[in-house]
C-alpha cells in the first residue's frame, strides 16, 4: 500500500540527512530517530507491510519529524518528514482519538507545511483532511472528533481485514466517542459491534476493556439509560466472553524502543515556555497562582496562569510521555478553570483537548470526562 509512495521520499531524506549532535537538554537525537525510521521501513518491507508494520513505521515518522521540528527546523529533512507524515498518516487514516502517539501538534504542523509548500493537489487534500481532524481536538468539538474517529476506524478495518488490531479499532472509536461526548448513541454502537459474531471480543485493548465490559453488565442489569437493543447486544457480548473463560486483553501497540523514543522524563535542567520554566518551576508557580486565587485574586493572576499553561503545553510537545504529563495538564486545567478571561478560557479548552484526546486513558482524563459514566 505505501511502499511505492515511500521509497522515493525515503531516498530523498537519506540524501539530505547530515548527522549532528542534538541539544544536550533533549534526549532524542533526530538522526538516531531517523535511522529507526529507516529500520522500521526495512522491517515492514521484509514482512509484507501488515497493519502493525505500517503503524510502527508511522510512529517512527512522527518521532523523527518531531525531533527535527524541535531541533533542526531549517534542515531540508524537515520538509521531507512533513511530507511523509501526511502521505502515510492519510494512507493509514490517522485519527487523534484512536492514535496513541501524542503527536497531534506535529501532525498539524506537518499538514500546514504541506499545504503551504507542496504543489500536489492530492497531497494537499490529504493534508487538509488530517488538519480537519487534529483541529477538532483543539476546542469544543467532541461531536466532530467522535464522527471522524468512527469513519477512520471503519476505513482501517476494511483496509486491513482479519488483522485483529484493526478489527477492534471501530469499537474503540465508538467507545471513545461515548466517553468524549456522553452521547449514548456511541455507546450503543460500540455494544452492537461487540455483539457481531466476527468481532474479536477476546482481544479488547486493556486501556478500555474493563470500562466497556462494566457498561455491558450494567445494560444487562437494567441500569437506566440503556435501550432494549443495548441490553440484547450486551447480553450477546457478555455471553461470548463467558464462553471464552477469560478476557484475553491485548495492550496498546508499543512500536518504539524507549532508549531513544521521546518518552523520557523531562530533565530538571530543561526549560519550557516563553519564561523558560523548569518542571519544578512550573509546579511552584502553579502552587503560587492557586494560593493567590484562594485569596480571591481572580483574573489578576490570569497572565501568570497563562505562562504556566504555555510552559506545560511546550513540555508536552517535547516530552509527550513524561510520567507526570497528564497530572500537570489536569492541574493546569483546574487552575485555569478558576479564572474567566477569554484568553484563559481558550487555553483551558486547548489543554482539555490535549488531555482528553492524547492522554485519554489516564485517570486525569477520565476524571475530566466524568469517570462514573452510567
Amino acid at each position: 500500500m505505501i511502499r511505492a509512495s515511500c521509497s522515493a521520499a525515503l531516498l530523498a531524506i537519506a540524501l539530505c540527512i547530515v548527522p549532528c549532535t542534538a541539544r544536550a537538554t533533549l534526549e532524542a537525537d533526530p538522526h538516531v530517530l531517523y535511522q529507526q525510521m529507516k529500520a522500521a521501513y526495512a522491517k515492514a518491507q521484509a514482512n509484507g507491510w501488515d497493519y502493525f508494520d505500517q503503524l510502527s513505521y508511522l510512529s517512527t515518522i512522527f518521532n523523527a519529524g518531531r525531533a527535527y521540528s524541535l531541533q533542526r527546523p531549517d534542515d531540508p529533512a524537515y520538509g521531507e518528514l512533513a511530507t511523509l507524515t501526511v502521505q502515510i498518516g492519510a494512507a493509514l487514516h490517522y485519527d487523534p482519538l484512536t492514535n496513541h502517539d501524542a503527536a497531534t501538534w506535529y501532525v498539524r504542523e506537518a499538514s500546514v507545511w504541506v499545504m503551504n509548500h507542496v504543489n500536489d493537489p492530492d497531497l494537499v487534500q490529504s493534508a487538509q483532511t488530517l488538519l480537519e481532524r487534529v483541529d477538532a481536538e483543539d476546542g469544543d468539538h467532541p461531536v466532530a472528533l467522535a464522527r471522524f474517529a468512527d469513519e477512520d476506524a471503519d476505513a482501517l478495518a476494511q483496509q486491513f481485514p482479519h488483522e485483529v488490531q484493526a478489527d477492534v479499532l471501530p469499537l474503540e472509536a465508538d467507545w471513545r466517542g461515548w466517553e468524549l461526548t456522553h452521547d449514548p448513541a456511541w455507546r450503543s454502537k460500540a455494544l452492537a459491534r461487540a455483539a457481531q459474531p466476527a468481532f474479536p471480543i477476546a482481544n479488547l485493548p486493556d486501556s478500555y476493556a474493563g470500562a466497556f465490559v462494566d457498561a455491558a453488565r450494567a445494560a444487562i442489569a437494567n441500569v437506566p439509560g440503556y435501550t432494549a437493543d443495548d441490553r440484547a447486544n450486551a447480553a450477546i457480548a457478555v455471553e461470548r466472553l463467558r464462553r471464552l473463560g477469560k478476557l484475553e486483553i491485548i495492550a496498546h501497540l508499543s512500536v518504539m524502543p524507549h532508549d531513544v523514543y521521546m518518552t523520557t522524563l523531562a530533565p530538571a535542567d530543561e526549560y519550557f515556555g516563553p519564561l523558560r520554566m523548569s518542571v519544578l518551576g512550573i509546579e511552584n508557580e502553579m502552587k503560587r497562582v492557586n494560593f493567590m486565587l484562594d485569596y480571591r485574586y481572580g483574573n489578576r493572576e490570569s497572565g501568570a496562569a497563562l505562562e504556566v499553561a504555555r510552559s506545560v503545553d511546550d513540555m508536552h510537545r517535547v516530552y509527550p510521555r513524561d510520567r507526570d504529563m497528564a497530572k500537570l495538564l489536569y492541574a493546569c486545567i483546574r487552575m485555569l478553570g478558576r479564572m474567566s478571561t477569554p484568553a484563559v478560557e481558550e487555553e483551558a479548552r486547548h489543554l482539555r483537548g490535549v488531555l482528553t484526546v492524547e492522554y485519554q486513558d489516564s485517570p486525569q482524563a477520565q476524571a475530566l470526562l466524568g469517570d462514573a459514566l452510567p
